[in-house]
């Protein structure tokens, strides 16, 4: 099919949709990928919560990784067939709109925006570390990545760089995310080989043994498991990973700015999150056998940075600024993504001054207003890193941790919400089946729809529980992941609130003047 002829058939699939082509339609196959690539993110994933993970599960916890792709994989073959059918700008918003009723897919696109712009603030706050250990490095400063005038400086300048990038057009988007994907591969093959090369201290066995991860006596992180490891260990250490593999769903955000979309998006959630799943396995298997044969204390204490201490200087530096370049990446997908989203909801009348945040740039052809929301949105979030009390608050029945700054308690609502909406977008799917709806995109799974569906739903309710669940602030959940009750409230709040928004202002009703069946 010639160039004028995708075209012509993306042009056609919009206008049936009842929208019009105004972002321009730029980004190839592999541009979709890389922005949910680099979304996805192994080295953010894994350079941030591989400690966790092998703290709280010992080695074995490796194993709870293909299992969490795998599930996940059923849930991108649902957005794959939703994405086919409606490829629009804001997907888990469409998917929802389309699929239940209005009033449904504004509460998903509530939610999964929220959760998206909360991401941006978690994900270039992880950066802080990193880009303070190069500069004392390189230009002998003394920049301590606690300090929070440090963080609020560094988080903000990626914010600002990032939404510069995301206006100037999406092709800059795309080869931002680009340089991600090739910056990742060597963030996670490039150290396995070069762990490798130095030398291992560990056969394959040792990534069937715990550790004593579920004893008390013997976990390093001092959590205690009652002994138990399928029940108890592994149930928390899987969050190391749960907390990563998620982002492939933003390739369907840019389909308008994607070629022949309703072919080339399902194909680059199921390439994301499958290279995604493989890179990360190699890097943490990589990582679990270059581990000291003294043991794992000194590497859940000092990070992978301590893994990579046995490196010559230049190559740890080396990877040091691929890391950093891992995160930035990421933190503009994210921006991206969530600028779609609103730009999506705004194009429907959905959300306040919707008239000026759906403008699109007349150069560029890109959402500028939106992406000035990706944008100020996350600054406010920044402001919460200056709140971090000293010890336990205790707050009407619950106790909010001592030094944890309310940016993080925040975002972690970010995977809370991100698991939420991505099950309330499954369960619509499941509904509209029920009503009689029969796929006919580009991609369908046929018979396998009803199942794979089904499937999904289960996984995503299952581990949204896991995610939320309070626990005392002495388990390795509350201590590392959700901080008690923190998390289910956030998400419980942001709920509330959209809720009464959406009662008062009846958002649904402007949106539903735009749900075209079709």
């Amino acid at each position: 099919m010639s160039g004028t002829d995708t075209e012509t058939q993306d042009g056609e699939r919009l206008a049936a949709l009842g929208y019009k082509q105004e972002l321009s339609r730029v980004l190839s196959l592999f541009d979709n990928f890389s922005v949910a690539f680099a979304y996805l993110s192994p080295v953010v994933g894994i350079y941030s919560l591989y400690t966790l993970g092998l703290g709280m599960g010992g080695p074995a916890y490796i194993w709870t990784m293909p299992v969490v792709v795998g599930l996940m994989m059923l849930v991108a073959l649902v957005f794959g067939e939703l994405a086919s059918e409606y490829p629009l700008s804001g997907a888990l918003y469409q998917y929802g709109k389309y699929n239940v009723s209005a009033r449904y897919g504004w509460f998903v696109g509530w939610i999964y925006g929220f959760a998206l712009l909360a991401t941006v603030a978690s994900v270039d706050s992880g950066i802080v570390s990193y880009v303070t250990s190069l500069s004392n490095i390189w230009f002998k400063t003394h920049l301590d990545f606690t300090n929070h005038i440090t963080i609020f400086v560094v988080v903000g300048a990626m914010i600002v760089v990032s939404a510069i990038l995301n206006s100037v057009g999406a092709k800059i988007m795309g080869r931002v995310a680009g340089l991600g994907v090739y910056v990742e591969t060597i963030g996670t093959f490039g150290v396995a080989i070069a762990l490798a090369i130095h030398g291992f201290h560990h056969g394959f066995g040792y990534t069937f043994t715990s550790q004593g991860a579920q004893n008390a006596a013997t976990n390093h992180l001092g959590i205690n498991f009652g002994g138990h490891w399928l029940t108890g260990a592994a149930l928390v250490a899987v969050l190391a990973n749960v907390y990563i593999f998620f982002g492939f769903e933003s390739a369907g955000d840019i389909a308008e700015e994607t070629k022949e979309a309703h072919r080339q998006v399902p194909r680059a959630m199921r390439n994301a999150l499958l290279y995604g799943g493989i890179s990360s396995f190699v890097l943490v298997l990589g990582l679990l056998l270059a581990t000291p044969k003294a043991g794992i204390a000194g590497v859940v204490t000092g990070g992978i940075p301590s893994l990579l201490a046995v490196l010559p200087s230049w190559l740890q530096d080396f990877f040091l600024v691929m890391v950093i370049i891992a995160f930035f990446s990421c933190g503009t997908a994210v921006q991206g993504a969530g600028a779609r989203v609103a730009f999506g909801l705004a194009r429907d009348g959905a959300i306040p001054f919707s008239k000026q945040i759906r403008a699109v740039h007349p150069r560029f052809k890109t959402p500028v207003n939106a992406i000035m929301v990706g944008t100020i949105v996350p600054f406010g979030f920044l402001l919460l890193v200056l709140i971090n009390p000293s010890h336990n608050l205790h707050i009407l029945w619950f106790d909010y941790p001592a030094k944890v700054n309310a940016l993080y308690a925040l975002v972690s609502f970010a995977t809370s919400g991100i698991y939420l909406s991505f099950f309330l977008t499954v369960l619509g799917a499941l509904i509209a089946r029920g009503r009689g709806w029969v796929p006919n995109g580009s991609f369908t799974l046929g018979k396998w729809g009803y199942p794979v569906t089904v499937a999904g739903a289960v996984y995503l309710f299952v581990m949204m529980l896991n995610i939320v669940w309070p626990s005392a602030l002495s388990s390795g959940r509350a201590a590392y992941f959700n901080y008690g009750w923190v998390t289910l409230l956030v998400m419980l709040i942001i709920v509330i609130v959209g809720a009464l928004y959406e009662g008062l202002a009846r958002p649904d009703k402007n949106v539903d003047q735009h749900r075209i069946e079709s």
